[in-house]
């Protein structure tokens, strides 16, 4: 396995995005971070736990790249991997919730 870097150049498919995020994040504080660090850059959304021990992110609005970012940077000690994809359907986000 190799180390998450948070500083790892990648695409930003259009908005809302859905973030599937492997490793240590479920019990570190990990939606908490998220949900503050969405206030900062404007993001709307939405992060939860799943069953398998990832952690889902929605986000729209804002400045995701940076969100993004800086979440990665926060939490790189316990991030594994990420998948970032588009989501297809409207969404519409109103604040950034956790589930």
């Amino acid at each position: 396995m190799t180390q998450f870097d948070p500083r790892e150049n990648y695409d930003i498919p259009d908005p809302p995005l859905r973030v599937i995020f492997s490793g240590r994040v479920q019990g570190v504080g990990f939606r908490w971070t998220c949900q503050r660090i969405a206030k900062r850059h404007s993001v709307s959304g939405t992060v939860k736990n799943l069953p398998d021990g990832t952690v889902e992110l929605y986000a729209d609005g804002g400045q995701l790249a940076a969100f993004l970012a800086e979440i990665e940077t926060k939490m790189a000690g316990n991030i594994r991997s990420r998948n970032v994809t588009s989501v297809l359907d409207h969404v519409a986000f109103e604040g950034f919730k956790i589930i």
